[in-house]
């Protein structure tokens, strides 16, 4: 039986993880992140691929730095013949590339050498792709550089947003890496070198990436808001406060005005103009202190006081 160790941390690995175990294979060790504080609490949390190594009894390591001698050496000794990751959140050492019989290979979100990265999925949705997909390949000690094996396509549907094609895409991983690894086993895929003048990255998004820039286009906006939902989330402001918005809609728009402004009031949102003729309208918010709620909620509430003309984006962002 093929000895496997699988490496992964977030909810996208679980799937994965799973359908190694479903079909039969020898999962020896799970490697995860460390635990975390999550919250406000900051209540240490483990990661979804620890919680899922436990209910199965599988040994979890768990390195800060896994290029760490010790570390790296109490895995290496493991003498495993295959290492599987997907999504672990570190490049692995040659090393340890090199130790297992069958290599190292790597579950990834995109269709490479598109998106290399950690947000593969959220750029998907930001650049406003109709595809992407899974890409199966040999890791190497470059960031998603190695030879791919298999790929898989999806489509991207206009309503998804980074958590409805997250969940496609764990899917579909577990689906083709159940596929790919008999035939990685038998010596019956032939890897194919990634064209590195062809790549595009995909960084973790960072804190100023997710404000609304309410002058791109409105076909920009809505990429921006389902890019960032259900996290980190986009945001702008309003009277000095931060505004998480989660769901939006496309209109055409009525009345031109500067971007940003709020033209009109509706009872089941507020519709904020762009930097083209298509406009926003904002469906799903989130008021800084508060949960997220129906526009429509809060204009009956708290937010009663918005009307046509307001600006959003404009004030300090301390809040």
């Amino acid at each position: 039986m093929t000895k496997i160790i699988f490496m992964g941390t977030p909810d996208f690995s679980v799937p994965v993880l799973k359908r190694i175990i479903d079909e039969g294979y020898d999962v020896i060790a799970v490697v995860t992140q460390p635990d975390r504080p999550v919250g406000r609490k900051k209540v240490l949390t483990p990661p979804p691929v620890k919680v899922e190594a436990e209910k199965h009894g599988i040994p979890v390591y768990q390195p800060e730095k896994i290029r760490e001698k010790e570390e790296l050496e109490k895995i290496i000794s493991l003498n495993a013949d295959l290492v599987v990751t997907a999504a672990f959140g570190q490049i692995l050492p040659n090393e340890l590339l090199d130790a297992p019989k069958y290599g190292c290979i790597n579950v990834h979100a995109s269709l490479l050498p598109e998106l290399r990265g950690g947000a593969p999925i959220h750029y998907s949705i930001l650049q406003g792709k109709e595809k992407t997909g899974i890409t199966i390949m040999y890791m190497a000690e470059k960031l998603d550089a190695g030879d791919i094996l298999t790929q898989a396509e999806v489509t991207i549907e206009e309503e998804d947003n980074v958590g409805t094609l997250h969940d496609k895409l764990s899917k579909i991983g577990s689906d083709l890496l159940a596929e790919t690894l008999p035939k990685l086993i038998n010596e019956e895929l032939q890897a194919i070198k990634q064209d590195d003048a062809k790549a595009s990255f995909a960084p973790n998004i960072k804190r100023s990436e997710e404000k609304i820039d309410w002058s791109k286009s409105g076909e920009d906006i809505y990429n921006h808001v389902r890019g960032l939902n259900p996290w980190p989330v986009a945001y702008t402001t309003l009277d000095g406060s931060i505004m998480k918005i989660w769901q939006v809609k496309k209109l055409e728009a009525g009345k031109q005005a500067l971007p940003g402004t709020v033209v009109e009031v509706q009872n089941d949102g507020f519709i904020v103009s762009t930097g083209n003729e298509t406009a926003i309208l904002v469906t799903e918010l989130q008021p800084s202190g508060k949960k997220k709620m129906p526009a429509k909620d809060y204009l009956r509430g708290a937010g009663s006081f918005i009307k046509a003309g307001m600006k959003l984006g404009e004030q300090n962002e301390a809040n």
